[in-house]
């Protein structure tokens, strides 16, 4: 397909319309985290997806640990909410803007993942309306300024195709300085106390990096995250790469924001890392 440049379309809705007012929250929420130092090599980040106000207390957690980096390709890995498709589609060419500005597609990395796999293919139509990962570029244009990125969104989640991705991953991303970012929010719309119980579950299979028993609970329950996918194919790939530990950086849900604890959102931030 030829290039394609993606226009917002959630700015004036789930986060600001206007640059200035993007870096001020944005800015204000990557003061406040305070991850610490992660030792290691940077290899994944896990980050929520919901409207700024929401989930970017807790997303900042994970994107302050990209000041001072080198720009690299980070490739996106989020759900589709919207769109109806089988495989992942990949926006392969082009540039996507925000009231930020554009940002780049690396072109090369995304048509080597698509040769890479049958199930990965070039369209990006899918990404038109969907959020999970525009709601990450606030972060990544403000934290690393100078990135490209690979977008990909999964449609059915299924164990196929998240083999086939994370097979994908690992076999093109060795020796390039790429960043891979799985966008997942947690359980949804449950009283906090019951939240917290499921999601503690979830949290530990990606502290443990335990993809298989994470894809386990994906297959046998509802309810787990809404990109379970993206975080099994992400912990797999980051597995291949040399990813011996996930940190837990930041968990919070909808509540500790609105103030509605009835019916909430569950929320996670978390770095994956080789130690050598």
């Amino acid at each position: 397909m030829g290039a394609a440049l993606r226009r917002a379309a959630f700015a004036g809705s789930w986060y600001p319309r206007g640059a200035a007012a993007i870096v001020d929250e944005v800015e204000g929420y990557l003061r406040a985290a305070s991850p610490g130092a992660v030792s290691g090599r940077l290899i994944g980040l896990v980050s929520p997806h919901a409207g700024l106000h929401y989930s970017g207390p807790v997303a900042a957690w994970g994107y302050s640990l990209l000041r001072g980096r080198e720009p690299a390709s980070v490739v996106l890995v989020g759900p589709s909410h919207r769109a109806v498709f089988e495989g992942v589609a990949v926006h392969a060419s082009g540039a996507w803007e925000t009231p930020l500005g554009q940002v780049a597609i690396d072109e090369e990395l995304a048509q080597a993942l698509v040769d890479a796999e049958g199930a990965l293919f070039d369209d990006p139509g899918p990404h038109r309306d969907e959020h999970s990962l525009e709601m990450q570029m606030p972060f990544l244009q403000q934290a690393m300024p100078g990135l490209r990125i690979v977008p990909m969104l999964m449609g059915t989640q299924s164990r196929e195709e998240v083999e086939a991705l994370a097979a994908a991953l690992a076999r093109v991303l060795p020796g390039r300085e790429a960043l891979l970012v799985a966008s997942s929010d947690l359980s949804h719309y449950q009283p906090a106390p019951v939240a917290s119980r499921l999601d503690a579950e979830v949290v530990g299979d990606v502290r443990r990096l335990d993809a298989d028993a994470l894809m386990q609970r994906l297959e046998t329950r509802d309810n787990v995250a809404c990109g379970g996918g993206p975080l099994v194919a992400v912990m797999k790939a980051a597995r291949a790469l040399g990813a011996d530990r996930a940190t837990v950086l930041r968990y919070a849900d909808s509540g500790d924001v609105g103030g509605d604890k009835a019916q909430v959102v569950g929320y996670l931030s978390a770095v994956i890392s080789a130690s050598v």
